[in-house]
């Protein structure tokens, strides 16, 4: 635990993590000034998970840290349990904060007999004891509306132009690139924060692992020398790599992937490397990536302050617009 002083009382709090990021959680924890409380996780020999929260929670501020990634039913599993053991054991309040909320693309139904399977996790999510949601960076804004709890969507923009700022990029040269139109008012707010123009591309999902781009976004990049790739998540890599691909037979000598949720799945640090042109990759630790596999030229930025900063002010009753995905930016 840090040394500093803690944020919120460590004697009304319970923290714990799941089995997805326990290097986050502990990296929240440390910010907030409280210790990270001990989960035991077992399997039967009939592949049932048990999972016990290893001190009193009655009457006690509960946070479960836990993020949907693979795998992610088990992972989904476990934080319902968690949120379901919390709430019968006397929890004052649930909070469960998932800094990857998967599915969020599942959030419309364009086929028939399909589920909105965000909406469905959210329900789960809330039937299990959650009275509170905090995440990161969803697919859509609609997402945020399957909530029937409150529930709060942070952004790691402001991280990622902090980071970026300090390269002073020519706007005259540099473009920055939402690869959908779906993420473009996001991108917008971003590009604005550096000083920069933006481009959007129109994209139609062929398969999982490829996508096909349309040609305006040649005429948008004319005459740019660098590209920063702005997305909500890098997964397969089909979008990045189709896109980069263009943009360098548009004439982009640079280009920069940022994106919050680096899942890399399959053969994306083979495809993405393979692209002499892409300089860094810049991502978040909402997903963890063991420091062996990523490429020398990515950057890894820990969302911990955020998040332990958007859970002070909740604890404190404090407003956390500026730390919301679809609020104001701060004033720099």
């Amino acid at each position: 635990m840090s040394n500093k002083q803690p944020l919120i009382d460590s004697n009304d709090v319970r923290f714990y993590s799941g089995r997805s990021n326990p290097i986050l959680a502990k990296k929240i924890a440390d910010y907030l000034g409280v210790p990270l409380d001990v989960t035991h996780y077992s399997k039967f020999s009939n592949d049932n998970l048990f999972i016990q929260l290893g001190a009193s929670v009655r009457g006690r501020v509960v946070y479960l840290v836990q993020s949907l990634t693979t795998p992610v039913s088990d992972h989904l599993l476990g934080l319902l349990m968690m949120c379901d053991i919390a709430k019968s054991a006397g929890a004052s309040e649930i909070h469960a904060i998932i800094p990857y909320f998967s599915y969020a693309r599942s959030d419309k139904k364009n086929a028939p007999r399909i589920s909105i399977t965000a909406r469905l996790i959210a329900d789960l999510l809330t039937t299990a004891g959650a009275t509170h949601i905090m995440t990161m960076t969803l697919h859509s804004a609609q997402v945020h509306g399957f909530f029937s709890v409150p529930a709060d969507p942070l952004t790691a923009r402001q991280l990622f132009t902090d980071y970026l700022r300090p390269m002073n990029f020519n706007p005259e040269e540099t473009v920055v690139v939402s690869p959908d139109m779906g993420r473009a008012e996001s991108a917008a707010r971003f590009a604005e924060s550096l000083g920069l123009p933006i481009a959007s591309a129109s994209k139609t999902r062929v398969s999982d692992t490829n996508v096909e781009f349309g040609g305006l976004i040649r005429r948008q990049v004319k005459g740019f020398k660098q590209a920063i790739v702005y997305d909500d998540e890098i997964a397969t890599g089909g979008s990045v790599v189709g896109l980069s691909k263009m943009l360098v037979d548009s004439g982009i000598e640079s280009i920069r992937l940022i994106c919050t949720h680096g899942l890399f799945l399959g053969d994306a640090f083979e495809r993405i490397p393979a692209i002499p042109e892409i300089k860094e990759i810049v991502t978040t630790d909402t997903v963890y990536i063991p420091e062996e596999k990523r490429p020398f030229n990515m950057t890894v930025l820990s969302v911990a302050p955020i998040f332990g900063e958007a859970i002070y002010r909740n604890y404190s009753h404090q407003s956390i617009n500026e730390l919301f995905d679809f609020g104001d930016d701060p004033e720099n």
